[in-house]
């Protein structure tokens, strides 16, 4: 079906100089480098017909399924090459066919979005483009489920957008029509990219009786709750229940037929203040108030996640939101909320397996519980979701102390900002989007070394020397405005420990904007040998000795991105964009001169980015001195003589991002690896002859949404190369078989 006027299509790659005919494909085996979890999963939910099977959706990584057998999440989307499918609106396991799913898919409401069903437990997908928005990585994705199955016509499905009403397929989610008769039409897609809706937040029907259906509205107004009893024919506003300012977010049904719904006074996952939980029950049209801590005494808080054991209609669970003070709970009740028993109180975790779980400190409760879900085969064993992990407990109906553990062996839900693979010491150091980043001394477990002293929530910038590749430098931000100490570190020991570096403060900005070291801006490079550090403030700096003291460098304009020699400590280079040209230290790093730059366009803005995050434009090989390669807005340029002259090169591929690894056998040049378009075709790729020719390297079931943020090879082994994902973590790649020279 066509896509909904008003959303967009994903951004289309630079087109490539000169066709070409697709190159045979290299063989790869991929994995994932295990940190375990690290993300936001605001969804959770068990098969209500198999034992020990469960879905889990994610905000930007896609969703898994639970391998009872395996013991292991298993991620569903790794085919999927559009990235705004990445982000889970909601998800729906059929009540009868335990093998069947439904995937509501779109990152945003300006981006493509669909229903994805399968019949085989996750394996293979039909997806179908729909013309309602999604908004599965904004404000209000812990809201749901929006989308649900009809138990007594199990192909029917009823879907409650953020935008434009309610939906409804007749044939399994292939076809999808507008509900008319639904009161609400849906507020309209949003005036700018930056504002959501909560629309409809909940469907849910009841399994006892055929025809009721309930459907919950977090949009402003004075009815939020609508009912039918024919199947969505007619619907009628539920009167009662609490204040009109309070948002039903999600709702559960009972083997009673009672209704439980939580509230809030905003659609989260953040800047909720109040909550509450009432129960409806149909058969008698009463509500009753069952909030846990009600009056004057609430804390600042919401209540999200709601569960009701199947076994026990009168157990039901609920999880408050955005509670930091103490900490965000889960509230378990055994007689239907008349008495309720905080969880936070009598629990202990086990962390162990995801050790950065501890990282400030002992591993609390957890933040963001928007998902909460029992095991309707086993009351005992239940889950909730944290802005950060998974938790699950195998104790829940237990007396006393209750155990909980991450829930995550198989997900990798993070967002890579940088990554580097240096000549010595850990093949890999990582940087995060908020858990920091880490050494990565074994990719089969989740890395002890994490970046602290200090700890920055986004790593933005990593590099090592390339001859002393022990010392590595990064900078970064918190989620503050301004950075309470200080935005950059220093290591000795490749990573495993870090020690703050401090610039001198610069001049303040007339407009009151904080400087680039007080946000994470200021961006940091080592030479060579280790012993330089530069950091782009305002008026770049450097120093010679681990910051005692500090000298201005001269020639060289603010935030350029430095990119230092890896072999020959004395050079520096960077592009001067407002005199459009390659500039040079050959001091270590005190002064920059002009370069010719023979063999570059005129013209290197296509270079420039305003993001910290953004990869530096310029790339030093590993393994050899003054060779260089610059992206500039896809097309490919090098140098081998330090910047002096360039040559355009791979002209066959659109690149969006790249690095350099280990040459091959026989070759000097870097292996070059690359996300990028070839023939019309997006995928990842591989050069080992300079970019002349270029090979496939991902496949169909290897492409994570191609939401890819930083790529790098390894210097010391020819063909690894590591992809940071924006939600599916990081991924490793080896070829199978070493292809023969010359065959690329």
């Amino acid at each position: 079906m066509a896509i909904a006027a008003g959303v967009a299509a994903s951004a289309a790659p630079v087109v490539a100089e000169k066709a070409a005919t697709l190159p045979t494909r290299t063989i790869y085996d991929w994995h994932n480098v295990r940190v375990g979890g690290g993300g936001f999963t605001p969804g959770i939910v068990f098969s209500p017909v198999e034992p020990g099977l469960a879905w889990l959706r994610s905000d930007m990584g896609g969703a898994y399924r639970w391998d009872a057998a395996a013991k292991r999440w298993v991620p569903l989307q790794d085919r999927v090459s559009e990235g705004s499918f990445m982000g889970i609106e909601s998800i729906a396991a059929d009540p009868v066919d335990a093998g069947t799913v439904y995937l509501a898919a779109g990152m945003s409401w300006s981006a493509p979005a669909a229903i994805f069903r399968s019949a085989d437990y996750g394996k293979t997908w039909r997806e179908t483009r729909v013309p309602f928005a999604m908004g599965g990585n904004e404000n209000g994705r812990g809201l749901g489920e929006r989308l649900a199955i009809d138990p007594f016509a199990h192909d029917r499905l009823l879907f409650g957008s953020r935008h434009q009403g309610l939906w409804t397929s007749d044939d399994a989610g292939a076809n999808w029509r507008k509900l008319d008769a639904f009161p609400l039409a849906g507020l309209g897609l949003p005036s700018n990219r930056r504002e959501t809706h909560g629309g409809l937040s909940f469907v849910v029907f009841d399994a006892k009786l055929r025809g009721r259906v309930f459907v919950g509205s977090a949009d402003p107004g004075e009815r939020h709750l609508f009912r039918s009893d024919d199947g969505g024919e007619t619907w009628s506003a539920v009167a009662g229940g609490p204040a009109a300012d309070m948002l039903p977010v999600k709702a559960v049904i009972g083997s009673d037929g009672v209704l439980t719904i939580t509230y809030c006074d905003g659609i989260g996952p953040n800047g909720i203040t109040r909550g509450a939980v009432w129960r409806f029950d149909p058969a008698r049209g009463a509500w009753l108030d069952v909030t846990p801590i009600k009056g004057a005494q609430a804390p600042i808080g919401g209540y999200m996640g709601v569960a009701v054991a199947a076994s026990d209609p009168q157990t039901i669970a609920v999880s408050t939101v955005d509670r930091g003070n103490p900490v965000d709970t889960v509230w378990l009740s055994h007689d239907g909320g008349v008495h309720w028993d905080e969880l936070w109180k009598r629990s202990v975790r086990d962390v162990s397996a995801t050790p950065f779980l501890d990282f400030g400190g002992k591993a609390n409760f957890g933040h963001w519980i928007a998902g909460l879900a029992i095991d309707p085969f086993d009351a005992n064993h239940a889950a909730y979701v944290t802005g950060a992990t998974v938790y699950a407990t195998g104790e829940l109906q237990k007396p006393g102390t209750m155990q909980w553990a991450p829930w995550t062996q198989g997900i990798e839900q993070t967002a890579i900002i940088t990554l580097v693979s240096p000549t010595g010491g850990a093949h890999l150091v990582s940087g995060f989007g908020d858990i920091g980043g880490f050494r990565h001394d074994d990719f089969t477990v989740s890395p002890e070394h994490q970046h602290i002293n200090p700890f920055l929530s986004n790593t933005n910038t990593l590099d090592y020397g390339g001859r002393a590749p022990l010392v590595m430098v990064r900078s970064g931000n918190t989620h503050a405005r301004v950075v309470p100490d200080t935005s950059l570190a220093w290591s000795a020991d490749g990573g495993a420990t870090w020690q703050p570096l401090y610039v001198p403060k610069g001049a303040p900005h007339a407009d009151g904007t904080p400087l680039p070291e007080e946000t994470g801006n200021a961006a940091i490079t080592v030479s060579a040998d280790g012993k330089t550090f530069l950091v782009e403030t305002d008026q770049p700096r450097l120093t010679r000795d681990r910051g005692a003291t500090w000298q201005a460098v001269s020639g060289l304009p603010s935030r350029t991105r430095v990119t230092s020699d890896k072999q020959d400590a004395k050079r520096f280079y960077a592009i001067d964009f407002a005199n459009n040209r390659v500039v040079r230290s050959d001091d270590g790093g005190a002064r920059f001169r002009a370069l010719v730059g023979k063999g570059l366009p005129a013209d290197l803005s296509a270079a420039q980015s305003a993001n910290r995050e953004a990869p530096a434009p310029i790339l030093a090989d590993p393994n050899r001195a003054g060779a260089l390669w610059l992206n500039l807005g896809g097309a490919l340029y090098c140098s081998t003589d330090f910047g002096n002259t360039w040559q355009r090169t791979g002209q066959t591929i659109a690149i969006e991002r790249y690095g350099l690894g280990k040459s091959a056998p026989g070759r000097k040049d870097a292996a070059l690896y690359a996300l990028g378009t070839v023939g019309g075709l997006r995928a990842v790729w591989r050069s080992i002859d300079g970019g002349a020719t270029w090979q496939r390297i991902n496949d169909e079931a290897h492409q994570w949404g191609l939401r890819i943020r930083v790529i790098s090879g390894d210097p010391r082994q020819f063909g690894r190369i590591y992809i940071g994902t924006d939600g599916r973590g990081i991924v490793y790649g080896d070829p199978k078989i070493a292809p023969a020279e010359g065959t690329e």
